[in-house]
């Protein structure tokens, strides 16, 4: 093994060339671009890069480097955060101008959190601290070059579907409430991106739905996408089911198994609930995120080079998570790139009516056929649908509306009499005050979280069934509710409910 090391003023910084070191895959028609002030590195990268078959320039001057960047394309740039003269942060965007599809791999002397997540935030594709080893940089650049590749075969797919006249989308997100419109633009602007993103939000509102159509939006999207849920498996399993086994690793191995990091190369691998997994795969997943390299349970050397975009979803406070010891830091900031939060039902209330009439027509086909004619919603049940609390959340709205069908006479108006809510009724004090069902509540909650969740949830219920009660008069439901109709109306655009709704 041959070791150079240098001696800089920002300290040292070293690449160890390995002529051990697994040869990367064919990098035939990647460009890339080393913009490095430190000589020695910068051409040891090169001769590195060069020799596994990469068309590599390089540049030890920013001025220089910002002239190629706007009048040459490069697929993957190693860009230098500390120069002397212009700091990476101001040549990352010229070369994203140039190219939005170059993976940029900021290299500094000088690690820090802050200056990671700020490169990461920037743009920058990875990280990559000095001293750093030559498989190391063989197998970042070769993660940046394979990613490179499948983006190009999405494009090609993509462009050959519109040729064909086929619809591309596959995933469709239903929803007209802001809080759901914010969450979903957040999502469509990162899906071209390879950040990590974790997505926050209550059980059955929707986040696996949501990393679906970011892999779908994505330069992924002819690879696969897979989700493992971290709270299904007990350890042993889980850590067998994402890293795969070595044949003798344990009782019943009887065969050489890859994991589902393997599976999901190139594409998406979803890790649901987040906060379950055991810190010691945590460990492990930090390391195979970190060096894109997969080690098999039972495995005495790693056994594959992989390149997966990971997306994280927790129903629990991650931070907070963090903070009790349940989610190690390091791994948290790893996966919390974009973090987006899905906003619960109850808190998209004007949705619906939209969700209900979307799974009514898709399981009134499913079980009915397209022959008999589709029962629709009445405003009684639009106005039931919409002051119920939906603790299970969209979930707990699609398994309701799918009972209900097949209950359902064609063409039948539905009444709030004919929907099978399936949550279990509050005691009858509860129901008086309308604080069914008293979701978010938790022991979790201070005492002013919980206080202000329900009397939201009041406010709201109470609202919608004054309204129903004097048949959308709201005149007549402000009079009955004892207030004035300035301060009616004031509520009702407090919590989302419209005045024509009833």
């Amino acid at each position: 093994m041959t070791q150079i090391t240098l001696s800089t003023p920002t300290g040292r910084a070293s690449l160890r060339l390995d002529a051990s070191r697994p040869t990367a895959s064919p990098a035939d028609g990647i460009r890339v671009l080393i913009v490095e002030d430190e000589e020695t590195l910068r051409e040891s990268c090169a001769s590195v890069l060069s020799d596994d078959g990469y068309n590599v320039a390089t540049t030890g001057v920013a001025r220089e480097a910002q002239n190629l960047l706007r009048h040459s394309v490069c697929d993957v740039l190693l860009l230098d955060w500390y120069m002397s003269d212009i700091p990476g942060s101001e040549l990352l965007p010229v070369a994203l101008a140039g190219n939005p599809a170059t993976r940029v791999i900021a290299v500094t002397g000088k690690p820090t959190l802050a200056s990671s997540l700020e490169a990461l935030r920037s743009g920058a594709w990875a990280y990559l601290p000095k001293p750093f080893s030559a498989v190391q940089l063989a197998i970042l650049v070769g993660q940046a070059a394979h990613a490179t590749r499948t983006a190009r075969e999405s494009l090609h797919r993509s462009r050959e579907l519109e040729q064909a006249g086929e619809n591309s989308d596959k995933i469709r997100i239903l929803g007209l409430a802001p809080s759901f419109r914010g969450a979903i633009s957040r999502a469509r602007k990162v899906a071209p991106t390879d950040a990590s993103v974790l997505l926050t939000g209550e059980s059955g509102a929707g986040k696996e739905l949501f990393a679906q159509f970011i892999h779908h939006h994505s330069r992924r999207a002819t690879r696969p996408f897979l989700a493992v849920n971290c709270a299904a498996l007990p350890e042993a399993l889980l850590e067998s089911e994402m890293f795969g086994h070595r044949r003798g690793a344990f009782t019943g191995a009887v065969r050489d198994k890859p994991g589902m990091l393997e599976a999901a190369d190139g594409g998406t691998l979803m890790l649901d609930e987040l906060v379950e997994m055991p810190r010691t795969i945590q460990a492990k997943l930090l390391r195979a995120i970190q060096d894109g390299v997969v080690r098999r349970v039972g495995s005495e050397s790693p056994d594959a080079v992989v390149n997966v975009r990971f997306i994280a979803a927790t129903n629990r406070e991650a931070d907070q998570a963090v903070v009790e010891g349940l989610l190690r830091e390091d791994l948290y900031y790893r996966l919390s790139v974009v973090p987006i939060q899905v906003p619960s039902l109850r808190d998209r209330v004007e949705d619906i009516e939209l969700l209900a009439n979307s799974f009514l027509g898709h399981y009134w086909r499913k079980y009915r056929g397209i022959d008999l004619a589709v029962p629709r919603l009445g405003k009684g049940a639009i106005a039931a649908l919409k002051s119920h609390p939906w603790p299970g959340n969209v979930r707990e709205l699609q398994n309701v509306i799918e009972h209900a069908v097949v209950l359902l006479e064609p063409a039948a108006e539905i009444s709030a009499a004919d929907i099978p809510f399936l949550s279990i009724p509050a005691p009858a004090s509860d129901r008086r005050l309308g604080l069914e069902h008293p979701a978010g509540t938790g022991t979790d909650d201070s005492y002013y979280d919980a206080r202000d969740r329900l009397l939201e949830q009041f406010d709201r219920q109470f609202l919608t069934r004054a309204i129903t009660y004097a048949g959308g008069n709201l005149s007549k439901a402000a009079r009955r509710a004892g207030i004035d109709r300035t301060t009616f109306y004031r509520l009702m655009d407090r919590h989302g409910l419209q005045r024509d709704e009833s």
